[in-house]
């Protein structure tokens, strides 16, 4: 960047999943690209501190003691993937405060570095299908989607190309097939199970879960330095291979090298700068959150990537003349229809076979079993559908250690692999209700005198029944793989802590409806676009991340066509 320079063609808020793809596109294509970043820089390999590391090199073993959880990480802390290795790319709760109601408890799972939560995710890819475009209009909840599967399935394509996706052709209608890398295998033992399962069940398949990671790297994965994946599966570490995808192994460093963006972290975004005369963006205010400096910047065109409620919140907070209750909220939808999905439920048992047979490695995916509820068949206790992923694993040695014993017999048993355990977790489908929501608080503000997000969300009846049949049913597979030892769990649903927030500022075919059209532009302001979760229009059951890839992909090509135009 020219020193002082404060002008661009296009400005992209957030560095993420979404804000890396917008990057690289927009570059790649020639523009002059401001990417901002309001969390601390985070260098690819370099800064992962907590790569590579053995438990016994660490102060406390990868655990966070419970006095540091309670004092600065209450919310975080609850997530699968925090420790002692990971938690640098973890917010502190007390520096990003947000409220919900008491009786409605919310977790919301933020990175706070450039990179965001590409670099923590799970990294499950899945496609949507009609299925889910769909499924608004043919039951009447929420808005109709104003696209279909034909309009992104060529950017499913492009993405996955990119990203590198390993995963098997099943040739199933609702979880489309996509460009896959070679997939990972199966165990013995989830290969016994699948059998079994699929000889009884017509309608059930057990899969290999999709995942981007790289098992045949392309050459231009090999030209930004990414290589083939190690399986160490301690990804939310950080990969300084580059073999799982994340903005800072992938879209950032293709963004990178064509010049042409410039990229500034610790640079919070404070408002959407709306000129009532014009009718346009022109830019948006800043704060550097080192310095406390203010200033302005200015694009032909802005992308909000901010992440489903960081986009809300900066939507809200831009108000105008023109828009008194939020940026582009003419319709009132924005900060509605709040959605995540609601898990937690599933089963447990043993496998008393294949005591010969181990593996090596540790696999960074499991298995994936896809939704076969209301696709053929009809459930009249509830709409929508759920899916189930686990994974086949030995017992390891702390396993067998947490039974207790002593001396000879502890030697012995934790020199040996224990029993074969299976697992499945469902991952059900929330609806979009207006009820769910996020507005600003009236009082609380944060350190930067920026009013606190206010989220108000639950789980409603549909999701409850959804509930009771997803324990049921993970209970009726293991017991159809003739497993022992079979334990159900049910544990009570906080939205935000399966980490796949949606909505807020859904896409929709009406303005009075919905806040974006089917370009992911404003249907208020045409030079403002929205590619992140918030986006969403409902929530399907499959991991939304590749959905926000092909989306961005699809709205930047759209968006350069009518730049080109001089449209925009």
């Amino acid at each position: 960047m020219q020193e002082n320079q404060t002008e661009f063609d296009v400005i992209v808020v957030g560095s993420g999943m979404a804000g890396g793809w917008a990057a690289k596109e927009f570059t790649e294509k020639g523009f002059k690209t401001l990417v901002l970043e309001r969390g601390k820089h985070v260098e690819h390999g370099a800064d992962y501190e907590g790569e590579r590391l053995n438990p016994w090199d660490m102060k406390h073993r990868d655990k966070v003691t419970p006095e540091e959880m309670e004092k600065d990480y209450p919310v975080q802390s609850k997530c699968y993937a925090f420790q002692e290795s990971t938690k640098q790319f973890f917010a502190n709760d007390n520096e990003l405060p947000y409220s919900t109601p008491e009786e409605k408890p919310y977790s919301w799972i933020r990175g706070n570095h450039l990179g965001g939560r590409s670099v923590l995710w799970q990294r499950q890819v899945y496609r949507w299908s009609n299925l889910d475009f769909e499924a608004n209009k043919k039951d009447g909840h929420g808005v109709d989607w104003p696209i279909r599967y034909e309009d992104i399935s060529q950017w499913y394509d492009y993405v996955e190309k990119f990203v590198g996706v390993s995963g098997s052709k099943e040739n199933l209608a609702h979880v489309p097939d996509g460009q896959f890398q070679p997939a990972m295998s199966l165990n013995c033992v989830e290969e016994d199970i699948k059998a079994k399962l699929e000889s009884k069940f017509s309608d059930r398949k057990l899969i290999i879960g999709r995942c981007a990671h790289l098992t045949k790297p392309t050459q231009e994965q090999q030209d930004l330095g990414r290589i083939v994946c190690q399986n160490r599966a301690q990804c939310q570490r950080g990969c300084s291979f580059g073999a799982y995808f994340s903005s800072l192994s992938a879209t950032l460093p293709a963004a990178k090298r064509t010049g042409n963006m410039t990229l500034m972290s610790d640079m919070l975004v404070e408002r959407l700068v709306y000129d009532e005369a014009l009718g346009k963006a022109t830019g948006v205010k800043t704060i550097d959150t080192k310095t406390g400096a203010r200033s302005e910047y200015k694009a032909k065109v802005i992308f909000v990537c901010a992440s489903t409620l960081g986009t809300v919140q900066l939507l809200l907070n831009s108000t105008s003349k023109t828009f008194p209750d939020g940026f582009a909220n003419s319709s009132g939808a924005l900060g509605r229809y709040l959605m995540d999905h609601h898990f937690q439920v599933g089963a447990t048992g043993k496998h008393p076979g294949f005591k010969d047979k181990y593996y090596a490695g540790r696999r960074p995916t499991g298995i994936y079993i896809p939704r076969f509820r209301n696709v053929d068949d009809k459930n009249d206790e509830f709409v929508r559908g759920y899916n189930f992923q686990g994974a086949a694993v030995r017992e390891s040695w702390e396993d067998v250690a947490k039974k207790g014993g002593i001396g000879e017999e502890l030697k012995h048993n934790v020199s040996r692999p224990g029993d074969w355990k299976f697992s499945i977790n469902a991952f059900g489908e929330t609806l979009p209700y207006a009820e769910n929501r996020a507005t600003l608080h009236p009082d609380k503000k944060d350190k930067w005198g920026i009013p606190q997000l206010h989220i108000d969300c639950t789980v409603y009846e549909n999701e409850k029944k959804m509930r009771l049949d997803m324990a049921k049913t993970a209970r009726e597979i293991l017991e159809s793989a003739n497993l022992v030892d079979i334990e159900t769990f049910v544990e009570e649903p906080v939205p935000g802590i399966c980490i796949h927030e949606m909505g807020g500022a859904r896409m929709g075919r009406d303005p009075k409806t919905s806040v974006l059209n089917q370009n992911n532009q404003c249907h208020d302001v045409l030079n403002v676009f929205i590619t992140d979760g918030s986006a969403m229009t409902s929530s399907a059951c499959q991991n939304p991340s590749l959905t926000y890839m092909a989306l961005t992909a699809r709205a930047v090509d759209f968006a350069e066509k009518q730049m080109q135009q001089g449209i925009l």
